[in-house]
């Protein structure tokens, strides 16, 4: 009888853990870069490698700013050093530069026990952030930085989950607010989410080139004081998706609009040396900060975020970033110093590969003129491609594409017909989610529908990474081109 009731129970037990027990959060987060598509994707060249038959023989992701993946080579000295820093009985041959091995000594001489497997301090290595420091002092032209105000990350993405972690808090009319781009990098919306935080959305001007406009900022903050407590305005420079490079004007009147509304800033700042368009320039919010004088930049509290993953580096699967907090109370900094201690330390190759990323080879030592060369020509390259992409958009009837001033994408609007957004909304998707999906299957093509990252309403994109090398780039936008055209006559 016994064995019988246990067996009954065990047969009526359910799981812990289920989808109705689960933290509620978790399951409104989305996040379009490695979403639906791209699940398919992943499905599509299994189904090839089956030897499956397609109208095409390989998936071309240019879906997600991965440049090595998408064939980008890493920069020499970077992997040197890294090699030098993973297997040091390399420091005795002379296979490698002087320079090289100089890096690759001090930073582990800086590692516990002489070796980068060892744990660092939670705050990140300390060499390495002064190093940091030196290089935004250099940056913004000799404006003082504070090792201790450095904090080494996970890439940038860990660092800003970070900081809205530390921001959220209240109920109802006072739960925290967090202003961010539409269109925005799905980071945000996925990580308010998991928060519980109140996303306000503040659209970008599509009409001048995704330009951001106090305005619109004024509009949206005093929209969402009726339901929450604006305390924190995200900031996405050079932009992403969108490739807009903000003008020194726009960052002072936004760093304004914080100080008058009392809110903290965060200024993501990962593409910052992706600047391809004449006449265009990256400004830190940091630099232009204190260039405002201390009725700003002794109260303004500010955050600014990089990371090893993007620029000509393109390190993605090093994660290695660093935030720098100012006017940050001094009494929260504990607080963020003991909530980062808590994951130990961020992976210390990508800290020492954010050390050779911030204190590259200089002018006589042996290494230099490679550096340069190779620097110079990765960032020449992406400019070429971003004028290209912009060039064969506009060519096609039903797709408009701003300039792609800087990052790594184009984000194309394209006109629909009606036919195909009401077949779209009978299949429960979005429009452009239709379109990408069609795309995906007809040319192997994997694109990110503009629904993932926020647009207005009735108005549809795709991002699309202009990092594939130049001869599969011009395919990709030749087949996008055709398959528009298909599509807009099939639906019409």
């Amino acid at each position: 009888l016994c064995a019988m009731t246990e067996n009954c129970f065990m047969h009526h037990r359910t799981k812990v853990l289920t989808i109705d027990t689960m933290n509620p959060n978790v399951k409104k987060v989305e996040y379009a870069v490695r979403g639906p598509i791209v699940q398919r994707a992943v499905q599509i060249e299994k189904e090839l490698k089956a030897g499956a038959k397609k109208p095409f023989s390989e998936v071309i992701r240019a879906n997600i700013g991965d440049a090595h993946a998408m064939g980008q080579r890493p920069i020499t000295f970077f992997r040197q050093v890294l090699a030098l820093c993973s297997y040091p009985e390399l420091l005795e041959g002379n296979e490698f530069p002087e320079d090289a091995k100089e890096r690759a000594r001090r930073i582990l001489q800086a590692c516990g026990g002489g070796s980068i497997g060892a744990y660092s301090a939670s705050q990140g290595i300390e060499c390495v952030r002064q190093d940091v420091a030196r290089y935004i002092q250099e940056r913004d032209g000799g404006i003082p930085c504070n090792p201790d105000n450095i904090y080494l990350s996970t890439g940038a993405s860990d660092a800003i989950v970070t900081i809205l972690k530390l921001l959220v808090c209240g109920e109802g009319r006072n739960r925290t607010g967090v202003m961010i781009p539409i269109p925005q990098y799905p980071l945000y919306s996925a990580a308010l989410a998991d928060l519980g935080a109140v996303q306000i959305e503040y659209y970008l001007d599509e009409e001048n080139c995704w330009s951001l406009d106090v305005s619109e900022l004024r509009r949206a903050l005093v929209a969402a004081q009726q339901h929450c407590s604006p305390r924190a305005l995200c900031i996405i420079n050079p932009g992403n998706p969108t490739g807009q490079v903000q003008s020194r004007q726009c960052i002072e009147d936004v760093i304004r609009f914080a100080a008058e509304e009392h809110l903290f800033l965060m200024a993501d700042e990962v593409y910052q040396d992706n600047v391809y368009a004449e006449g265009c320039e990256f400004h830190s919010f940091k630099k232009v900060l204190f260039e405002m004088g201390p009725e700003y930049s002794d109260t303004v509290e500010l955050v600014s975020f990089h990371s090893t993953s993007k620029c000509y580096m393109g390190e993605c699967g090093f994660r290695g970033g660093y935030m720098e907090v100012i006017n940050m109370d001094p009494d929260v900094k504990v607080q963020l110093t003991k909530l980062v201690s808590v994951r130990l330390c961020p992976p210390v190759p990508g800290q020492a590969l954010l050390d050779v990323v911030v204190n590259p080879p200089r002018p006589g030592e042996p290494s230099f003129n490679t550096y340069i060369k190779e620097r110079t020509s990765t960032l020449q390259v992406l400019a070429e491609k971003a004028w290209l992409t912009e060039e064969v958009f506009n060519t096609v009837p039903g797709i408009t594409c701003n300039p792609v001033q800087g990052a790594m994408y184009s984000f194309p609007r394209i006109s629909l017909p009606e036919r195909a957004i009401q077949q779209a909304k009978e299949k429960g998707q979005a429009p452009d989610m239709f379109y990408c999906m069609k795309l995906l299957e007809e040319t192997g093509i994997c694109l990110v529908p503009g629904s993932g990252f926020g647009q207005r309403e009735g108005t549809y994109h795709f991002r699309m990474t202009i990092l594939p090398p130049t001869d599969k780039l011009k395919i990709v936008l030749e087949k996008v081109k055709q398959f528009h055209q298909s599509f807009t006559q099939q639906y019409s």
